[in-house]
């Protein structure tokens, strides 16, 4: 997109904002436990309804492209799905908290329960090494995982022209290359090749 010369802002949940980022450490932290399936919910909106609000909305009206890494269908899925909270909550609050503001295209890759684990907890030991544990979600069961990956899924049955499903199992090219094209497709751009003759 910045080759592009289009106006990005990029940023991610929960965090996005200085208070966002203090509910991220309390979240992702392996050192917090006990923390119930609804306080963890209410965090997460805690940490969204501010993101909204202070960068995404303003980045918006700004004419600018929010690029964000997660958003509601996250909670859905995690909280929902994983920590079997079911849609409904997470949806309601959604409405409340949010204005429900909803991504113009979603991206989901998928892959198979144990490889993105495996990915998600060599990527975490890799960010944080010396630093602060942020593996809390990745100690959970597969069963979790199942589940988180099974609501992410009715999700992208549920909303079709909004996600977009991408196969994460081939190599991290291919599915780069699969994430540009429907980027590209989204935002009507020409394709790299078509671009550079």
């Amino acid at each position: 997109m910045r080759a592009e010369r289009l106006p990005v802002v990029v940023t991610r949940e929960p965090g996005g904002t200085r208070t966002g980022e203090k509910i991220r450490h309390l979240l992702v932290d392996r050192g917090v436990s006990q923390l119930v399936p609804l306080a963890e919910l209410a965090l997460m909106f805690a940490s969204r309804a501010q993101h909204v609000s202070e960068v995404i909305l303003p980045a918006l009206a700004q004419g600018k492209i929010v690029l964000c890494d997660r958003f509601t269908d996250s909670s859905e899925a995690y909280q929902g799905g994983g920590r079997k909270l079911g849609s409904d909550v997470v949806l309601r609050l959604h409405g409340i908290l949010c204005a429900e503001f909803e991504p113009d295209l979603t991206i989901l890759m998928d892959s198979d329960v144990a490889s993105s684990v495996g990915r998600a907890r060599r990527r975490n030991r890799a960010r944080t090494a010396g630093k602060n544990d942020e593996s809390r979600f990745e100690q959970e069961n597969r069963a979790f995982f199942e589940r988180v990956r099974d609501a992410y899924l009715a999700i992208a049955r549920r909303e079709p022209e909004r996600v977009v499903m991408v196969d994460a199992r081939g190599s991290p090219q291919e599915t780069h290359r699969h994430i540009l094209e429907v980027v590209r497709h989204k935002l009507k751009l020409r394709s790299a090749e078509r671009g550079s003759g």
